[in-house]
């Protein structure tokens, strides 16, 4: 989703239109990695989920780790960086990994809305820095190329290509890398078969130099297996990408997206190797009361059948969908129940579990 420009909601059914919001107005960017910090030497880490499993794989419908088990990583996605790098610090990601036991971390590097296309090397570097904090700390690094708007991955086939070819250059050694390239595909011209041209150009680009890393590939209609326009999961799953180790994402938010989004995403991973890398448990804006109910029934179903989660998002915008209550990325006290508000003490239950 992503939360970005202010809009009136278009309709009910492009739903995942919680990423038609604005930050608040305080949401600005107070600090930058510098370039080349990302190169620092550094300890490898004694624990941690990525130190456990190691070089993930796809297996049948599942990810696997380096030993051929089963697994299901949760975890949290940022914020989009360009507004709220103040929320991805040391003391946050220390709480992160430590005091939450999270598995992963995704990186939600916007392309638009002021993000990577304003300044390439910036947020690339911001990018190559989150990837190290997150390896030092045990955690997989999920590097999210946060298309949106627009919602065709293919205008940003080359910017792609460019990003992801330094990103997997760099990084090609480290066995905690995954590459969800094309967060959120939306609009009705936008059907899969746009989609998979798209990942077919550029995840040849990505193993080209990062051979054995898991991509994950975004759905049609906001990462909704096509639902959100009236359609079903079969369109994906009757033409599949055939190029093998990777993933499809879902994303859902439990106060709006009822038991037809549940039911496609049970059917949907009975068929399909899938990653659940965005999901809230409010309405489909990231805002209003949370829907812990529906929310759990998504997360009973993704722990029976494995399926990996990340929650949307580590920060203090003042949203409901925000863990971290307004203001508490100025300070560095992040561990605890405290600094959470209701949703985010409610998900920082289901990590630690």
């Amino acid at each position: 989703m992503g939360r970005h420009t202010l809009r009136t909601l278009v309709s009910a059914t492009a739903v995942f239109a919680g990423a038609l919001l604005a930050p608040s107005a305080s949401a600005v960017e107070t600090s930058v990695p510098s370039e080349g910090s990302s190169t620092a030497p550094m300890l490898a880490p004694a624990s941690g989920a990525a130190v456990a499993n190691g070089q993930l794989r796809v297996c049948g419908t599942k990810l696997c780790n380096s030993s051929g088990q089963q697994i299901q990583l949760r975890g949290m996605s940022t914020h989009g960086i360009q507004w709220y790098s103040q929320c991805v610090k040391p003391a946050s990601l220390d709480a992160l990994a430590n005091d939450w036991g999270a598995d992963v971390l995704r990186i939600s590097m916007y392309i638009q809305e002021g993000g990577y296309e304003t300044n390439p090397r910036k947020f690339t570097d911001m990018v190559h820095n989150y990837i190290e904090e997150a390896t030092k700390r045990g955690m997989y690094a999920l590097v999210d190329w946060h298309m949106l708007t627009p919602g065709d991955p293919n205008y940003n086939l080359a910017r792609a290509k460019t990003f992801f070819t330094e990103i997997a250059e760099r990084h090609k050694n480290k066995t905690n890398i995954l590459y969800e390239i094309a967060n959120e595909p939306n609009g009705n011209s936008v059907t899969w078969s746009r989609i998979k041209s798209y990942a077919e150009q550029l995840i040849p680009v990505i193993r080209a130099k990062d051979s054995d890393a898991v991509v994950l590939v975004g759905t049609p209609a906001w990462s909704s297996f096509g639902v959100s326009y009236g359609k079903n999961e079969s369109e994906v799953a009757n033409n599949p990408l055939t190029l093998g180790n990777l993933m499809y994402t879902f994303h859902f938010y439990a106060a709006s997206h009822d038991d037809e989004y549940l039911n496609t995403l049970s059917r949907a991973a009975d068929k399909l190797p899938v990653f659940v890398t965005e999901f809230g448990t409010q309405n489909s804006a990231g805002e209003g009361a949370n829907d812990f109910a529906r929310s759990q029934r998504y997360l009973d179903l993704m722990a029976q059948k494995k399926i990996s989660w990340i929650n949307w998002n580590f920060s203090d915008d003042h949203r409901s969908g925000a863990v971290f209550k307004t203001g508490t990325c100025a300070g560095n006290t992040f561990a605890g129940t405290g600094v959470l508000k209701e949703a985010g003490r409610w998900i920082r239950d289901r990590v630690r579990g």
